[in-house]
């Protein structure tokens, strides 16, 4: 069932996107997956609004990945100069409609970690764990993994691993907005109303990387998801790419 206490993610939604007067309605009804693995008929908008999302996602992609073509080769660098093992880390993900799909990133960590310890969190984490304290407040994010390289720690604090999802973009496997995408051992603890994230295509950066990170409990985070399938449009997008960047260079709610 879907939970109940809601009033915080309705502040979150609000405060990162006020265009809709009406919006938290989405957040106070019952989310109903169908489907064969319980995935609902996405209501993000009508075909127009989602063709000029697909032209904006490709046409960005490509300025982004242009734009940061050296940034590309530094991080490159560093990584081989520091650590064992490839620049490019490719995992299976879960995509829209509970597709597989290959998931780039740069390596953080050592290569050929074992993931035991961030299985253990993320069955803990979504079950309703109830985090680690952090700098003052509550952390849902595994802290001081020892798999993590010195470069790693920097990338990931700055998000600037994530850099490589947009050739996942540009594939059609992924957009610049929208909930990120699960992990296949992830999905085996998700209640059927938390696949609801999965009716339409990852993204990047999404509600939850602006409204509090690693500091959103997972229900929390799902429900951020759903207020934005249920109003997204081209402003919410754009609003959202726009505070993603700051929340970069702060490296807000990253560790």
């Amino acid at each position: 069932m879907t939970p109940t206490s809601l009033a915080s993610t309705q502040r979150r939604a609000a405060s990162t996107e006020r265009q809709h007067a009406g919006g938290n309605r989405a957040l106070q009804e019952p989310v109903r997956a169908r489907g064969p693995i319980g995935i609902a008929p996405a209501q993000a908008g009508t075909e127009r609004s989602l063709a000029v999302k697909r032209v904006l996602d490709h046409t960005l992609a490509a300025v982004f990945l242009l734009l940061t073509a050296p940034i590309f080769a530094l991080i490159a660098l560093a990584i081989k100069a520091t650590s064992r093992g490839p620049v490019f880390f490719v995992q299976q993900r879960i995509g829209q409609g509970g597709r597989l799909f290959p998931f780039f990133k740069f390596r953080t960590m050592k290569h050929n970690s074992d993931d035991r310890a961030h299985r253990e969190f993320s069955r803990d984490f979504i079950t309703g764990g109830n985090g680690v304290e952090g700098t003052g407040a509550k952390v849902y994010k595994l802290m001081r993994d020892p798999r993590v390289t010195a470069v790693g720690q920097f990338l990931r604090r700055t998000s600037l691993d994530e850099l490589p999802q947009l050739f996942n973009v540009l594939r059609g496997e992924m957009s610049l907005v929208g909930p990120r995408p699960p992990l296949p051992y992830e999905l085996e603890h998700y209640q059927d109303w938390h696949k609801r994230r999965l009716s339409i295509r990852p993204g990047i950066t999404g509600l939850w990387q602006v409204s509090g990170r690693s500091s959103v409990p997972f229900d929390e985070m799902v429900l951020l998801d759903v207020y934005y399938i249920e109003h997204r449009s081209t402003l919410m997008d754009l609003r959202i790419m726009a505070k993603t960047l700051p929340v970069m260079f702060n490296g807000s709610g990253a560790y």
